[in-house]
């Protein structure tokens, strides 16, 4: 009894391990789809380093190429500021053409007349230059002059305010010797006639009025005194009037600075 109870027991379970053996290798009715095969690309540490070298030349080249595109334009902008501002000094109404060519003319033959001693050589040429510009370009010289003035206020105002002093001291200098001269010269003007008078006198020759030479003024020191002296107050009110222009100016800058700040 007990044997057959095993021996039905051992066909149970032979029977179950065959049925899960048959459904495991039984084949499904619809098609099985394929696996999805994904490739992921793994570069090599060469590859790397090559990528981040290639990286670093084309940022360089890029950043060197900006800095010159930037100078390039900085200085198309320093050549159209030049430009205009040549335009702008050159006087319309008074062609350079006749006179650049004299103002050169006249600075090489300073040098070539000062060419054996080093002082002429280095202080004739630029006097000629500025001599002769003042002389056939006169407007171009006003604007040029004006503009150097503008800058001196504008960047040196101590040194402008002194050479507005300066200036007006040889203003003053120039008018004393104007003065000193137009003295001296009626000075011997009123001693010839007084002398051709005297000799008028003894011989009864009509001298004076044959070479025209006038008589003696009534009182030509005091004339002299006089013009000097408005010469003087003239140059003095012009120094005034060139401190406080500098003044205001120096003020003006200051004013600006500090709203900078």
């Amino acid at each position: 009894m007990l044997r057959l109870l095993a021996s039905r027991r051992g066909l149970a379970v032979a029977s179950v391990a065959l049925g899960v053996h048959e459904a495991r290798e039984k084949l499904p009715i619809y098609p099985i789809p394929q696996p999805e095969v994904v490739l992921v690309e793994t570069p090599s540490e060469l590859e790397k380093q090559i990528a981040v070298a290639r990286r670093a030349v084309t940022g360089t080249y890029l950043d060197a190429l900006s800095r010159v595109q930037e100078v390039v334009s900085r200085w198309i902008g320093v050549e159209q500021a030049v430009e205009s501002r040549v335009k702008s000094l050159i006087a319309p109404d008074e062609p350079l053409t006749p006179g650049i060519l004299y103002v050169g003319v006249a600075t090489l033959t300073g040098s070539v007349v000062a060419r054996n001693r080093i002082f002429w050589r280095l202080a004739l040429p630029p006097a000629l230059f500025l001599l002769s510009l003042n002389h056939f370009l006169p407007k171009t010289s006003h604007n040029v002059s004006e503009y150097l003035g503008s800058l001196e206020d504008a960047h040196l105002p101590t040194f402008a305010e002194k050479h507005e002093i300066a200036k007006a001291h040889s203003a003053m200098t120039w008018e004393r010797v104007k003065e000193a001269t137009r003295n001296s010269r009626e000075t011997a003007t009123d001693t010839l006639a007084s002398l051709l008078g005297k000799i008028e006198e003894a011989s009864g020759l009509k001298l004076r009025e044959t070479l025209g030479v006038k008589g003696p003024a009534q009182s030509p020191a005091q004339t002299t005194e006089d013009s000097a002296k408005e010469a003087i107050q003239a140059v003095e009110a012009k120094v005034d009037a060139a401190k406080v222009a500098v003044e205001e100016k120096v003020q003006e800058k200051v004013e600006e600075v500090k709203r900078l700040v």
